[in-house]
């Protein structure tokens, strides 16, 4: 048996740690034959491939970023590499011609999206959710999410010293255009005052009272943690339109830091690392099993898959009865 595999869409951590589980699973445990296809469906479509060996796949579990690149490429949009082609019936033709029995496609919505519709055209496909915003429906965790949360966390920990010495508020912005769980998952871990997120509407004049009110409780800082994605005015970043706002609310010094791409950088945590083996190794045990159409899914503990026409086109949202944001409210950490 012959299968490609690609990584589409932007990188997080884990990704070489799911080619490798998909890979040395495939070579030594089921004697597959791998073909790793560079910057993702943009390589379907020029066949710019490379052949695994269990030598290549070295290294790779702490590695971050992806060693078989990456792009946006979309293949049922018209822009892109190829415009005027079309792209996906000359995907199908090159699978056949390369002779893969299926194609392992890593990578977030967008390429959930993708993988659907190849499906649906009779393709083999089987893909693996990856995303560090941990939206993708379906599963409970995507790999990348952790890492994403332990550099945030870092970051606000790091915060909480500059704030106390300063008697700052200290707004810090992280990702998260749609869903706000990486602002609420580090807000919760690194002791944020305040969490904004998409998901749940903000009052300026509520979060203005509730650091007013720690000041008189005799703290004189806050930490403030926002989703880059929160409404602002639409002229400013979240952090420093929220930054402003609060100072004219409060009258107290307001700072803001934005982690950008740092968030998506560096190595997997351990959590990562084992994710991504276990769902590498199960994608390479559907496709041995000749179960294709499907998403690699977390529910609980137990690693299992899920038919991808159920999975694309949604999201999975942070919703106000979530464990984290009740618990938060409880603790009177202010949610907007």
């Amino acid at each position: 048996m012959r299968i490609g595999i690609l990584t589409s869409g932007g990188d997080c951590p884990g990704i070489n740690a799911t080619i490798r589980g998909v890979c040395k699973t495939a070579i030594n445990h089921y004697g597959m034959e791998v073909i790793g296809i560079h910057s993702g469906f943009q390589g379907l479509l020029t066949k710019d491939v490379e052949s695994f060996t269990e030598k290549s796949l070295s290294g790779l579990l702490n590695l971050g970023g992806t060693m078989l690149g990456t792009s946006r490429e979309k293949p049922f949009k018209k822009n892109g590499v190829m415009s005027g082609v079309d792209k996906p019936a000359l995907i199908a033709r090159n699978i056949e011609e390369m002779g893969l029995d299926c194609v392992v496609c890593i990578g977030g919505n967008g390429t959930q999206k993708t993988a659907a519709k190849l499906s649906a055209m009779g393709l083999n496909i089987v893909s693996v959710p990856k995303t560090i915003d941990n939206d993708i429906w379906g599963t409970d965790f995507s790999f990348g999410f952790d890492s994403a949360v332990s550099i945030a966390t870092d970051a606000i920990d790091r915060l909480h010293s500059t704030a106390s010495s300063h008697k700052r508020v200290m707004v810090i912005e992280v990702m998260g255009h749609k869903a706000g769980w990486i602002a609420l998952y580090s807000g919760m871990a690194g002791g944020g005052d305040v969490i904004l997120i998409p998901e749940i509407p903000y009052n300026i004049h509520r979060i203005g009272e509730t650091i007013l009110n720690r000041l008189k409780k005799g703290k004189p800082y806050s930490i403030v943690v926002v989703a880059e994605g929160i409404q602002t005015d639409g002229r400013k970043r979240a952090a420093e339109y929220i930054a402003q706002e609060i100072e004219y609310e409060t009258g107290i010094e307001t700072r803001e830091t934005v982690l950008g791409y740092i968030q998506r950088g560096g190595s997997p945590t351990p959590f990562d690392r084992n994710l991504s083996t276990r769902m590498g190794g199960h994608a390479t045990e559907l496709i041995a099993n000749g179960q294709f159409g499907r998403m690699i899914t977390l529910k609980g503990n137990e690693i299992s898959s899920a038919p991808l026409e159920e999975i694309a086109g949604k999201l999975k949202l942070v919703t106000a009865d979530n464990d984290l944001v009740v618990q938060g409210r409880r603790m009177g950490i202010c949610f907007g």
